[in-house]
């Protein structure tokens, strides 16, 4: 007769550490759609996500892919600037499809304050989009518009200012000259979804 008979293997996802189904089936039930959130090693993901009986459904979506090809983004695609603009992109997009609420689904991340998912709030919240969360963790204003990378560059030496910029470098750009892109940019978004 075997041993821990009761014993009941966890879901493949869990067991992967790639779903928390506790949190998950909190906001499937829920009535709004959630806003997931997704850092990679090349870039960002933000979606709007409904959960139905047969799986679920992405409403919007929006990737840092776009702010290259459409609004010029010269900057890295994983910034909190970035992330703030994505953010922005993709609250456009959920108000224009008629979502007025979403809750924020962070998957297996931990809630760090200041991070890129808090930035990507920030800037759906911006464009009119409603997501509950706490202000205390969302990045500050200088954060968000580059202000640490500056500061950063201008004490690095410059063996270090080419290796940790060659992103930037690589596009033609000046970090100490990102907070004017990222406005530059940013009045763009805001008067495409203007329209």
């Amino acid at each position: 007769m075997a041993k821990n008979a009761h014993y009941r293997v966890a879901y493949r996802r869990r067991r992967e550490h790639k779903t928390d189904y506790q949190s998950r089936r909190i906001l499937a039930v829920s009535k709004h759609p959630r806003f997931v959130v997704r850092v990679s090693n090349k870039g960002i993901l933000a979606q709007i996500v409904k959960a139905e009986i047969i799986g679920d459904k992405v409403l919007t979506q929006a990737t840092s892919n776009e702010l290259v090809t459409k609004y010029g983004w010269q900057a890295s695609g994983k910034s909190i600037p970035a992330a703030y603009l994505l953010g922005l992109i993709a609250g456009h997009k959920a108000v224009k499809e008629g979502i007025k609420t979403a809750y924020l689904d962070l998957g297996l991340k931990r809630p760090t304050k200041g991070s890129k998912i808090f930035a990507v709030v920030k800037g759906a919240i911006d464009s009119g989009l409603n997501i509950p969360c706490d202000s205390d963790i969302i990045p500050p204003p200088e954060r968000i518009n580059g202000g640490h990378i500056v500061n950063y560059a201008k004490v690095i030496d410059p063996e270090d200012y080419e290796k940790n910029f060659s992103v930037y470098l690589r596009k033609g750009m000046r970090p100490e000259s990102l907070p004017e892109h990222f406005e530059e940019t940013k009045k763009k978004i805001q008067e495409d979804w203007s329209q």
